[in-house]
């Protein structure tokens, strides 16, 4: 049986163990371990006494701007909350490493922790697998979503690159020039068809008096990223819709066609709502179709790439809107492994199904469907499994740019923002259409993809590298980034099977399941290090089944975990009210105690704006019997992201909990103390390149309270206390 055959769910693993899970934990261990310099004989790790903050978060800060060219292993898919590998490899190692060990001295090193096995339960992206890996270490994973067990399987997976190579251009022959076509439109000085890039569509309402109304915010719907040194922007007449082109910040302008004059600035949609010519203000809600459907489309402009390759923007000709109709009408004919799931009712996507986006077919035009279809089911035909899932996982994510959910970012930039840059399903009310297999000048497409992210995730396996900055001969950092290799290739077998994974060289452990009940025996994990998932923000299921829906058919006679109605799962930690997540998390933190070696750590990062937030991750480590023995600020997502810029107050900082099996009180540091210790960590941050803001302060200071209440063994309601500063010290 081949190993994409093997592929288990927790529950069904259980059940070829042939006994409970009660009797299976106190069986057989793993090999012996062999003395190393990094984790046995002491029980003090090097991670309790120090962190590298300043150095890890001015790297941390260079790879949270491009994410996916630093570590590109956790960027083949989609996932939330991708963290950053250069803080995750320094967590590993100081978790693993003896009390006298410089955690800093030895990033750059190469290490083979071979007997050092590293548990993450909230795997997501798989980051903590992948740095441990490259630390020779053998990783154990679990998620109880099955998008990113299958989303790591594949990232994890060394695959010959001439085979893929080879795949893709098997792939570009048979099936490039069908999508293709149904990208083109007529170059307007030869005639001849012409490869399209974008197109640009705008949502459409139709008023009482029977006066449809595009919703345009401003008929400006290109401009440069940086507008004040290029002003030039495409600008679309309301009149004759033909395709102008003025300055981004014009009031006033002249179409050059029917001379109709207006403000570009001025469109007729504002918020939640849409005025008619006649000045007329509708709720946009209360316009949406009566039978159910979400809102027309109008195609008003066109990027194509003219007979000289140069990009122009066109307006639509009658061959455009032909090729529309000839892709609908062949999507009604052909048989295509296509999505026919509901979208579920839930947080992140009642704004979808408000606006009438009921099926996850929805999401899509039918040209969209059409070539996205045809691309899967010439996918299904790779004989080789190995390849034709790194291929389905290359698919699932090409999705994420292709839809009509995504919108147009703009000249001198990527130009497509993908559908989740909201972290929530909006509808865009001006959607961009990019094309699925795309040219050498795109942006988001399946080949661009191919290259850009698949490719390179699979060299990187190869040569693994870190983020370095050189330093002068006085010793001051240099402010341009090099690459260094400072770990050999990865080479992993992915497995589900404890005996397998702990008798064999080369294994990495992925699970899809409950993480409260892991297939692992006691005290067999050397370390825990994760990033648990917030109680009250993005709710993963209800955004994966967007892939869930492409994926679960042609993978789930494979992938039991893809046999669900849904990517949701009973069990997922992440829950609304502050108590229940705190009982969700309980149970899994209870599970890391179980599994984890009496002098094992438990690392793990975590902010959050609101006190809830920090009592809930108390009470769950209190109920699993874990204590807060320290913590580390360090740089975290960046923040201009999405989420962040609307806070007055941003959080761009991690804090980097370390937990022991201890219950024994230990004296608190006095309020003079507490003050030092919060002064002393802002300063360390602030040397690495990093403004603090107050809720970035905030979270220090929670965190510091946190092990004082932890050590003083606090109750709940006590160390909810402490932090509103009630609780009074004897």
């Amino acid at each position: 049986m081949t190993m994409e055959n093997s592929a288990v769910t927790i529950e069904e693993n259980k059940e070829t163990l042939g006994c409970p899970i009660s009797e299976f934990v106190s069986g057989p261990k793993s090999g012996q371990a062999v003395e190393t310099p990094f984790t046995q004989g002491d029980s003090v790790k090097a991670i309790e006494i120090a962190f590298p903050v300043e150095e890890i978060s001015q790297l941390a800060e260079r790879e949270s701007y491009r994410k996916e060219i630093f570590r590109p292993i956790y960027h083949i898919h989609k996932w939330w909350a991708n963290r950053l590998g250069s803080v995750f490899r320094g967590i590993v190692l100081g978790a693993v490493s003896r009390s006298n060990i410089d955690i800093w001295k030895e990033f750059y090193k190469k290490h083979d922790l071979q007997d050092v096995n590293v548990l993450d339960p909230f795997m997501g992206s798989g980051t903590t697998l992948g740095e441990a890996a490259k630390l020779g270490a053998k990783p154990v994973g679990c998620d109880i979503n099955p998008i990113s067990t299958f989303a790591v399987r594949q990232a994890l997976t060394s695959v010959d690159l001439d085979d893929l190579e080879r795949a893709f251009h098997k792939l570009e022959k048979e099936v490039k020039p069908e999508i293709q076509r149904y990208y083109t439109t007529l170059d307007r000085e030869t005639n001849r068809p012409v490869p399209v890039l974008y197109y640009f569509w705008v949502k459409l309402v139709d008023t009482p008096s029977g006066e449809t109304v595009p919703l345009f915010n401003s008929y400006i719907f290109s401009k440069n990223a940086y507008p004040k040194q290029k002003p030039s922007a495409r600008i679309v007449c309301p009149s004759c819709w033909s395709v102008n082109t003025g300055r981004y910040d014009a009031t006033s302008l002249k179409c050059h066609r029917c001379s109709h004059e207006f403000n570009p600035q001025d469109g007729p949609s504002n918020g939640q709502y849409v005025t008619d010519s006649l000045g007329n203000k509708f709720r946009i809600k209360e316009l949406l179709p009566e039978d159910g459907r979400p809102l027309r489309h109008r195609l008003y402009a066109i990027m194509a790439l003219n007979k000289g390759g140069e990009k122009v923007y066109l307006s639509p000709h009658a061959y455009d809107l032909d090729l529309v109709e000839e892709a609908r009408q062949r999507l009604a004919e052909e048989d295509l492994p296509l999505p026919q799931m509901p979208v579920r009712p839930g947080h992140n996507t009642n704004q979808a199904r408000g606006y009438n986006y009921l099926h996850w077919r929805d999401f899509f035009n039918s040209r969209q469907l059409l070539c996205l279809g045809l691309l899967l089911k010439k996918i299904q035909a790779i004989k080789s499994e190995v390849i034709r899932d790194q291929f389905l996982c290359l698919f699932s994510g090409t999705l994420e740019f292709n839809n009509l959910f995504c919108s147009f970012k703009g000249e001198g930039t990527g130009a497509v923002r993908h559908m989740f840059s909201h972290h929530i399903l909006k509808p865009e009310r001006t959607p961009l259409e990019n094309s699925v297999w795309g040219t050498s000048k795109s942006s988001g497409t399946f080949a661009s993809l191919f290259k850009s992210r698949l490719l390179k995730a699979k060299t990187y396996l190869q040569t693994p590298s870190e983020i370095y900055f050189p330093v002068d001969m006085f010793g001051n950092r240099e402010t341009k980034s090099q690459y260094r290799v400072a770990s050999g290739p990865v080479k992993l077998k992915i497995t589900n099977s404890w005996e397998e994974f702990s008798h064999s060289p080369n294994r990495a452990m992925v699970l899809n399941g409950d993480s409260a009940e892991l297939p692992i025996p006691d005290k067999s994990i050397d370390a825990v290090v994760t990033d648990p998932p917030y109680f009250d923000f993005v709710h993963y299921s209800e955004l994966s089944d967007f892939f869930f829906a492409w994926l679960a058919p042609v993978l789930s006679n494979r992938y039991s975990f893809f046999g669900r109605a849904s990517s949701y799962h009973k069990d997922e930690v992440q829950n609304k009210d502050p108590d229940q997540f705190a009982t969700n998390l309980g149970r899994v933190f209870r599970e890391c105690y179980r599994v984890l070696k009496d002098d094992g750590v438990l690392s793990f990062s975590f902010h959050h704006s609101r006190p809830e937030g920090w009592s809930a991750i108390y009470k769950a480590l209190r109920e699993a019997r874990f204590s807060v023995m320290t913590s580390y600020p360090v740089h975290a997502e960046m923040k201009v992201a999405s989420p962040k810029t609307n806070a007055k107050e941003p959080i761009s900082l991690d804090m980097i909990l370390v937990c022991k099996k201890q219950e024994q009180a230990v004296s608190s540091m006095s309020e003079d103390d507490m003050e030092k210790t919060l002064s002393r960590k802002i300063k360390q941050v602030e040397n690495g390149g990093n403004q603090v803001s107050k809720s970035d302060q905030f979270n220090i200071r929670a965190s510091l309270l946190l092990a004082t209440a932890s050590r003083l063994s606090l109750s709940g309601e006590g160390f909810e206390k402490l932090l509103d500063g009630e609780f009074i010290f004897r």
